[in-house]
């Protein structure tokens, strides 16, 4: 984390010279989830918008965020329903482009294991990594098929979703990303199920979205680094196969089976849009997360996200 925070302060030491370099911190390690930042960047997109972008993988995927806060990097890639929270912990955040349109969250079990309902986990173990808003989605998909959360035990599992599940230690996990942990099972021998989050009682949400301070942002930069990514975008859909190769040429961590199937899991996910927003499923999630009691007061939508290409 030292080194980040290190590099980062030399990159905001840059002379005016160097007033189109920008820096971006990932939520985790490089993954498909990021293909239109990494295709931008082989293809020439930044590049054609005047931009050098410096991608960051985190030490601690929870920093990001409070990085930009802080200034110490142009954007990060986060999630809305945490950025909901953040806002009213009073960090300087505000969504300004999205790069994963639709949830990926959702709550796994065995395909062929004893939960083949909702209401077949009162009583069971379920597991999760991160808590907060996860507590909020659990409520809401069980609730309608009169789970409570008394009914459920919680058990962290830090990162490793997927294997407790197939090792019993827990009967369903929620936080796993249905482009991967479903991949990781049935490449290990093991199909899962998902419940999607957004068909059981959860508002739709941005999964990814990039994250800046609107007191430092420079908006013309993220605008050019919006189009960008838009661009790869189109390319990306245009030609998967290609798309692919460019990406897993980047490293080889990326060259297996599991990188290759996710690629083509999460490719119809990407916001075709990245500058867009719909500002009532911002309003609508809000509004969910007070229901829900995870926030006290309801924030405007204007001091949530914002679209960096009318400014």
């Amino acid at each position: 984390m030292k080194n980040i925070i290190a590099a980062l302060a030399i990159v905001a030491a840059t002379p005016a010279m160097a007033q189109d370099k920008m820096t971006l911190l990932l939520d985790w390690f490089v993954n498909p989830d990021h293909g239109p930042i990494i295709i931008a960047e082989e293809n020439g997109y930044f590049a054609d918008e005047g931009l050098e972008v410096e991608v960051v993988a985190p030490a601690d995927p929870s920093a990001p965020p409070r990085l930009v806060a802080a200034g110490q990097a142009d954007l990060a890639v986060s999630y809305q329903p945490q950025l909901h929270l953040q806002i009213h912990e009073g960090l300087p955040l505000k969504r300004v482009g999205t790069l994963v349109a639709t949830p990926l969250n959702c709550l796994l079990v065995l395909k062929d294991g004893p939960i083949q309902e909702l209401s077949d986990l009162k009583g069971k173990k379920i597991g999760f990594s991160v808590a907060g808003v996860e507590e909020a989605v659990l409520q809401a998909m069980l609730g309608e098929h009169g789970v409570t959360p008394k009914d459920i035990e919680m058990i962290n599992v830090n990162f490793s979703l997927s294997p407790s599940l197939m090792s019993g230690q827990v009967d369903a996990v929620i936080g796993a990303f249905r482009n991967f942990e479903l991949n990781q099972m049935e490449i290990e021998g093991v199909e899962g199920r998902c419940f999607y989050v957004e068909e059981e009682g959860v508002p739709s949400y941005d999964e990814l979205i990039y994250v800046a301070n609107p007191d430092r942002m420079d908006a013309d930069k993220i605008a050019r680094f919006l189009a960008a990514t838009e661009k790869a975008t189109q390319y990306i859909v245009n030609n998967p196969e290609k798309s692919w190769e460019i990406f897993a040429a980047t490293s080889t961590e990326l060259q297996d089976e599991l990188n290759a199937r996710a690629w083509i899991d999460t490719l119809p996910r990407f916001a075709l849009r990245p500058a867009g927003f719909d500002a009532g499923r911002y309003a609508r999630f809000e509004a969910f997360l007070k229901d829900s009691g995870m926030i006290d007061s309801l924030n405007p939508v204007e001091a949530i996200a914002i679209d960096v290409t009318e400014q």
